[in-house]
């Protein structure tokens, strides 16, 4: 299984759309230990939405669109 998940900056305000193979917390944890220098300047992160895939093609389709402006614009109606 896959997942597409946003996460909320809880420093910046600002969303992070990524998608995984592995458990969406355990990716949390990740973020919130610092592993890229994105990571490092906006944790601590909250997890706001996931949604489990049936593929990876079918992730990475979710969350281009996600990071679309339409996306952007379904995720700010949802109140994301």
């Amino acid at each position: 299984m896959c997942y597409v998940y946003v996460l909320r900056s809880d420093k910046t305000n600002r969303r992070y759309i990524g998608y995984t193979q592995r458990d969406v917390q355990i990716r949390l944890i990740e973020h919130n230990a610092g592993y890229t220098s994105y990571d490092i300047q906006h944790r601590p992160f909250r997890l706001i939405h996931a949604q489990e895939c049936a593929s990876i093609v079918e992730a990475r389709g979710l969350e281009k669109f996600l990071k679309s402006g339409q996306g952007r614009q379904c995720l700010g109606e949802l109140g994301f």
